[in-house]
């Protein structure tokens, strides 16, 4: 019995092992071809390892088509959108999950509905409200669209954490004379941590991403997003493979940093906030 069970985890850290190497393999080539000269990134047969490494695609990159200004542009878009997205999610949640209203029911379903609904199915529709709010080509139409497509998994995950919180707690805070708004800000929102960092994350890689709708409504170069800069160094008949990695990573050092910043909630966060009490 013994030898067996030694036996399925072997075979199982196995598994994990190979998992993982496929997992990682790709972002390892990425970090290869980014430092790789432009003769080397399709030399055959290809090294993982470059035998004449060189920052210049990074350098190129960084000083290339307003990347540092698309970077901006992306990261106080991100930062609005994904505040708002935890404001807004948070009372919604909040609302949901402890008070009984007319309609509770037909707003939840709706949530839900709209989580599964494709984002690019939304392109057409979105596009005309924001050209009658007259947002297009500005980064409020970015960012309204964008915690508009992210808000309902928020509000999901956050609700669902409210539930878990004990409802004890806040009683005893209404005892001692603490009004709803009390309860929310200083009670519910520090146990949910977790849930906020989660959905902070996940918001985030959405919005930070995010290519179709920035694409569609903005017209003005200086306004574009970090992916539209990435894609414009991608050529009509011959792509630079090494500098677009290169883009690539810069890009994704701000979704790294938030990561790590917040790891220790996200397993708990994922978990907790996914079941439903």
């Amino acid at each position: 019995m013994k030898r067996k069970k030694i036996l399925h985890q072997s075979i199982l850290t196995i598994l994990l092992i190979i998992g993982a190497i496929v997992m990682v393999f790709p972002f390892l080539y990425m970090i290869s071809t980014a430092l790789k000269g432009p003769v080397f990134v399709f030399e055959f047969p290809p090294r993982l390892i470059p035998s004449n490494p060189t920052l210049q695609n990074f350098i190129t990159a960084i000083t290339k088509n307003n990347f540092g200004l698309y970077f901006w542009n992306s990261t106080y878009i991100s930062i609005l959108s994904v505040s708002g997205i935890l404001l807004f999610g948070s009372m919604m949640a909040y609302a949901l999950a402890r008070f009984r209203f007319p309609g509770r029911n037909l707003v939840y379903a709706l949530i839900l509905f709209f989580m599964t609904m494709p984002a690019m199915s939304l392109i057409v529709p979105q596009f005309v409200l924001a050209n009658r709010l007259n947002v297009t080509d500005s980064a409020l139409g970015l960012i309204f669209m964008d915690m508009a497509q992210n808000l309902p998994f928020a509000v999901f995950l956050l609700e669902g954490f409210i539930r878990e919180v004990p409802i004890e707690l806040e009683e005893a805070a209404k005892i001692d004379g603490a009004s709803p708004a009390t309860i929310f800000i200083q009670i519910v929102m520090p146990v949910c941590k977790p849930a906020l960092a989660t959905s902070a994350i996940i918001a985030f890689l959405g919005v930070w991403d995010e290519y179709v709708w920035s694409s569609t409504i903005i017209n003005t170069p200086e306004k574009r997003t970090i992916p539209v800069a990435i894609a414009s160094f991608q050529g009509v008949h011959t792509t630079n493979w090494g500098l677009v990695f290169a883009a690539s990573l810069i890009a994704v050092i701000p979704v790294l940093i938030l990561f790590v910043s917040l790891q220790k909630y996200f397993i708990k966060g994922m978990t907790a906030g996914a079941v439903k009490g």
